[in-house]
């Protein structure tokens, strides 16, 4: 859908020395180190109260203001934030479950979704195994024990294809 915007002005220059400093909102998607902390230095000296948007997920360090996942807006000030944090608000939950790092993943599937569908449920099993891994290792899984759908979808990956994760679990 096309809008009409007034009173913008929208840049596609190099962003490491683009003029910035009067933006009231940037899209930022770099996953390059040394661009985000380039970067994550110039957007302290922007105005509060400016909004940087990324996707998949928040700049590091930064506590995210408003999540739509896939999409994150942190605004200046930036909240500082440990890993734990961040994926919390990014979950919206107190904790990390099966069936949260499921929908997350079938989500980040869908969205860059191949021409080859049969592919996608594999894709889905191996993103929320790692999402929940993830949780698990950081002390945000729910529960102590490895819920059953983990259990087996571990079991499938290591039948059947060869793939062995249960050891990334601390």
């Amino acid at each position: 859908k096309e809008k009409k915007i007034k009173n913008a002005e929208f840049l596609c220059k190099n962003v490491l020395d683009a003029k910035i400093d009067d933006a009231t909102a940037i899209l930022f998607w770099f996953t390059d180190e040394e661009i985000i902390e380039g970067m994550k230095k110039r957007f302290k000296n922007l105005r509060d109260g400016t909004s940087i948007a990324t996707i998949w997920g928040p700049l590091p360090g930064c506590l995210p203001d408003k999540v739509d996942f896939p999409y994150i807006i942190s605004n200046v000030p930036f909240k500082s934030a440990e890993l734990k944090e961040q994926l919390l608000t990014i979950f919206g939950t107190k904790c990390i479950d099966f069936v949260s790092a499921w929908e997350y993943a079938e989500r980040y599937t869908k969205a860059i979704a191949s021409q080859n569908l049969q592919n996608d449920r594999f894709l889905t099993i191996l993103q929320s195994l790692i999402i929940w891994i993830n949780a698990k290792n950081l002390g945000i899984a729910c529960g102590d024990e490895i819920p059953t759908p983990i259990k087996n979808y571990m079991e499938i990956l290591k039948k059947f294809f060869g793939i062995e994760i249960e050891h990334l679990i601390k």
